[in-house]
């Protein structure tokens, strides 16, 4: 069997942002949970799909927000999408699905424990991560654990890096993470990611390659360095040898010299 990963809460985001507003019959704004809805459904139609489980933001807070200044909350959350956590919840829970309302913790944590859990159980086939969050990529395993983006049908597997590897790059010369980074160029499509990837590895590397041109151009200096490192080679090598003379029983030179 296959388990499936869902981030409710992006799922939920997603819905209320995209597909227009839907009112139950009492007025509240319920578009977003239905969009969800709609969305897990289409996914229990796949052939594959038997186990899913769907983690949410029960709370925006988590326990990171104690530890990191400025970390996100749920300040400026549309009262009409907030007002919908709960209910998408209870609603996902009514297909059947396993729901983990994450308080303390995040809905990125009980995937990745989940994830951890089970990628070794024999009676798992395979573990599939349905979210684009590049943060979630760390958990790919070769074919065994998978991230899928179900807007663009890409999968991140190590056996199909992609935009994957150029994301891992941006972020490493950067410092950004993949959620801004995510965020940054939603819309904006790769060719436009590509190019400010290859600005931001030029720039990156400008420092490493004055240093090298300071050095290269300082003969003196240079030949001094080479200098001192070949000195001190010598000296561990002769020490190095003498000591294998010693083992193998040759005769020191000075001995030899004075025997003749």
């Amino acid at each position: 069997m296959k388990i499936h990963l869902i981030d409710g809460t992006y799922e939920l985001f997603r819905g209320f942002y995209g597909p227009p507003p839907k009112q139950a019959p009492d007025g509240r704004e319920v578009g977003a949970t239905v969009a969800l809805l709609r969305s897990l459904l289409a996914l229990l139609n796949e052939p594959d799909v038997s186990h899913i489980g769907v983690a949410f933001d029960h709370v925006v807070e988590s326990f990171r927000n104690d530890l990191f200044p400025g970390y996100k909350t749920g300040e400026g959350i549309d009262p009409l999408l907030r007002g919908q956590f709960e209910l998408a919840e209870q609603a996902v829970r009514a297909l059947g699905m396993v729901v983990w309302p994450m308080i303390e913790f995040e809905a990125d944590d009980a995937i990745a424990t989940a994830a951890g859990r089970w990628r070794d159980d024999p009676a798992v086939e395979q573990i599939v991560v349905g979210s684009p969050d590049k943060d979630l990529a760390q958990l790919v395993m070769g074919s065994r654990v998978v991230c899928w983006d179900r807007r663009r049908e890409i999968v991140y597997d190590e056996r199909r890096p992609g935009i994957a590897n150029l994301m891992t790059i941006y972020a490493a010369v950067t410092g950004e993470s993949f959620d801004s980074l995510e965020a940054r160029y939603r819309g904006k499509g790769y060719s436009q990611f590509k190019a400010d990837l290859a600005e931001a590895v030029v720039d990156f590397l400008k420092p490493i390659q004055r240093r090298y041109r300071d050095i290269h151009d300082d003969r003196a200096g240079l030949a001094r360095v080479l200098r001192r490192g070949a000195e001190a080679a010598r000296g561990r090598a002769q020490a190095m040898l003498a000591r294998v003379h010693e083992v193998l029983g040759f005769i020191p030179e000075e001995s030899a010299e004075g025997s003749a």
